[in-house]
C-alpha cells in the first residue's frame, strides 16, 4: 500500500515562506498565493518559478484549495 502525502494549506504555505515570502500564521492558501504574486510582481523571488512548477507537477497531490490558489494566481505568471 503506498501512502501519498498531500501538500495541504500548511504545506503550501511553508513552502512559500522558505523562499522569504512573509505570509501570516494560518493564511488561507488563496492569500499564500496572492501574497506570493505580488511580491514576485515587486521583485524576483528566487526559487518561485521552480516551487510553482514542481507543484503544477504534483496536481495530484494538492488539495482542491491549493490547486485553485495556484491556478489563480501563480500559474499564469509562469506561463
Amino acid at each position: 500500500m503506498m501512502i501519498v502525502d498531500l501538500v495541504d494549506d500548511d504545506d503550501f504555505r511553508d513552502r512559500l515562506v522558505a523562499l522569504g515570502i512573509h505570509i501570516p500564521e494560518g493564511a488561507c492558501p488563496e492569500t499564500c498565493a496572492r501574497l506570493a504574486r505580488r511580491c514576485r510582481a515587486e521583485g524576483e523571488v528566487a526559487g518561485l518559478d521552480e516551487l510553482v512548477g514542481e507543484l503544477e507537477e504534483k496536481r495530484e497531490v494538492l488539495l482542491p484549495s491549493v490547486r485553485r490558489a495556484l491556478e489563480t494566481h501563480l500559474l499564469p505568471l509562469i506561463r
